[in-house]
C-alpha cells in the first residue's frame, strides 16, 4: 500500500504532457503514473549513486523524495556525481539536490535532511516513505538501512560501487532475504576499500543508479521482477552482468525477528569503522603528526624514517622525497623490513589507509610510529605547495 503523499493525485495537464511517454506504456498507464505520483522514497547520500537514483525518480515523477546527506559539494565529486555542478561548491550538498530536482521536475515534493543517518533519527525520518535506497559506500550505513526497513516493512534497494564493478540487490524481507542474509556479519575493518580509497570509474555510479531507480520504480508500479532473492553483479571493463541467486536465512539475526523485537544497535561498533564516507582516521591522537610539524622536524635535521602506503601508480601523480613505498595490503608481510625502534611517518592520500597501518604497527609493537595527518595531500596544502592534490 502506497503512503499517500500530501495534495491531489489526479495529474493535470501539464503533467498529462510531462509524463506522455509513461501513459503509452500499459504497464505503466494513468492508474501506475498516479500510484508514482502518490508514493514517496527515501534516498540515503545525494552522491555517486544518490545522484542518478534521485534525478530519475524526479523525472518520473514520484510524488515525495527524500534526501539525507550531511556532506557538501567538493571538487572531487563532480567527476560521478552528477546532481552537482561547479557552481554548488561547497553548497551543502541536500541543497544543491533539492535545487536540481526541483528544477527538473517542480510539482514534486523533496524534503531534505542535512543530518547523518543514525540508529536515534533512523525511525524518524524512514517512517512513512514506501521504500529506501541506498546510496552510501560505508558498513555502518547499509546495515542500519537494512535493519530500518525490516523493522518498517518496507523495501531496501541496495546497489555499491568500487572501480569498474557494481552490485545491485532488492531486500524485502517480507518476500525474500534481507541484506543480513547475505551479510551476517562485516568484512574485518579495513579489508574493504571506500571509493575515496581505490576509485571508481566516473560513469559506474550512473549504471548502478540507474539500475537502483529502475528496480525502485518496478516496486512502485508492481510491475516486472524485482531482484528479491538475486544479486546483479555488473563489470564496466567486460561490460558483463552476472546474478547470483540469494537465499533467506531462517535464523538471519534480524529478519527472522518479529518487528517489535529488530533493535538499532551502534553499526560503527557493530562493523568496526566510522559511519560516514570520509577517508580520514579517527586516531588516537598520540598517534599522530600535523604536516608543519613533520616539516619542521625534517628541517632541523630530525629525520623520521617515511612510509608510504600508497599504491604504486598513485606515485605518479605525487611523492615525498625520500619515503619507502610499502603499500598497505603488503604492509604485514613486510614489517620485518622496518625496525621498532626508528621514529617512523606513516602517510597515504588523506589518512584513512596510514591510519589502518599505524594501528597495524602500534598492534605489532612499534611505538614511535606516527600518521601524518590529512595524508599528502595536506602536505601539498600546508607544505610543498608545488605538489598537485588529488
Amino acid at each position: 500500500m502506497l503512503n499517500q503523499v500530501h495534495g491531489p493525485t489526479e495529474l493535470s495537464r501539464e503533467e498529462l504532457l510531462r509524463y506522455s511517454r509513461h501513459l503509452l506504456i500499459p504497464e505503466v498507464g494513468l492508474e501506475g503514473q498516479k500510484n508514482l505520483k502518490a508514493s514517496s522514497v527515501l534516498v540515503i547520500g545525494a552522491g555517486g549513486l544518490g545522484s542518478p537514483v534521485a534525478m530519475y525518480l524526479a523525472a518520473a515523477g514520484v510524488g515525495r523524495i527524500g534526501l539525507i546527506d550531511y556532506d557538501v559539494v567538493d571538487f572531487s565529486n563532480l567527476q560521478r556525481q552528477i546532481i552537482h555542478g561547479t557552481a554548488q561548491l561547497n553548497k551543502l550538498k541536500v541543497e544543491s539536490a533539492r535545487e536540481r530536482l526541483l528544477d527538473l521536475n517542480p510539482s514534486i515534493q523533496v524534503d531534505v535532511y542535512n543530518e547523518a543517518f543514525t540508529s536515534a533519527n533512523a525511525l524518524h525520518i524512514a517512517e512513512g516513505y514506501d521504500l529506501i535506497i541506498d546510496g552510501t559506500d560505508n558498513f555502518p550505513t547499509r546495515y542500519l538501512v537494512n535493519d530500518v526497513c525490516v523493522k518498517l516493512g518496507i523495501p531496501n534497494v541496495y546497489g555499491s560501487i568500487f572501480r569498474f564493478d557494481g552490485q545491485v540487490s532488492v531486500f524485502d524481507a517480507k518476500q525474500g532475504p534481507c541484506y543480513r542474509c547475505l551479510f551476517p556479519e562485516p568484512p574485518p575493518p579495513g579489508l574493504v576499500p571506500s571509493c575515496a580509497e581505490g576509485g571508481v570509474l566516473g560513469v559506474l555510479p550512473g549504471i548502478i543508479g540507474s539500475l537502483q531507480a529502475s528496480e525502485g520504480l518496478k516496486l512502485l508500479l508492481l510491475i516486472g521482477e524485482p531482484l528479491r532473492g538475486k544479486l546483479l553483479l555488473f563489470n564496466a571493463l567486460d561490460m558483463r552482468f552476472d546474478f547470483v541467486k540469494l537465499r533467506k536465512n531462517p535464523e538471519c539475526a534480524v529478519c527472522s525477528l518479529s518487528p517489535e523485537k529488530i533493535e538499532l544497535i551502534d553499526y560503527e561498533a557493530f562493523c568496526g569503522v566510522p559511519a560516514h564516507d570520509h577517508d580520514e582516521a579517527n586516531m588516537d591522537r598520540r598517534y599522530e603528526i600535523e604536516p608543519k610539524e613533520l616539516s619542521e622536524l625534517l628541517e632541523n635535521g630530525n629525520k623520521p624514517r617515511l612510509i608510504d602506503v600508497r599504491e604504486p601508480h598513485e606515485l605518479n601523480i605525487s611523492q615525498i622525497q625520500g619515503a619507502q613505498l610499502i603499500p598497505l595490503g603488503q604492509l604485514a608481510a613486510r614489517l620485518s623490513e622496518l625496525d621498532t625502534a626508528d621514529e617512523l611517518v606513516v602517510f597515504c592520500r588523506t589518512g584513512g589507509r596510514s591510519g589502518r597501518a599505524v594501528e597495524l604497527m602500534v598492534a605489532a609493537g612499534f611505538r614511535k610510529v606516527k600518521n601524518l595527518k590529512g595524508g599528502i595531500n595536506a602536505w601539498a596544502r600546508e607544505v610543498d605547495l608545488g605538489l598537485p592534490v588529488y
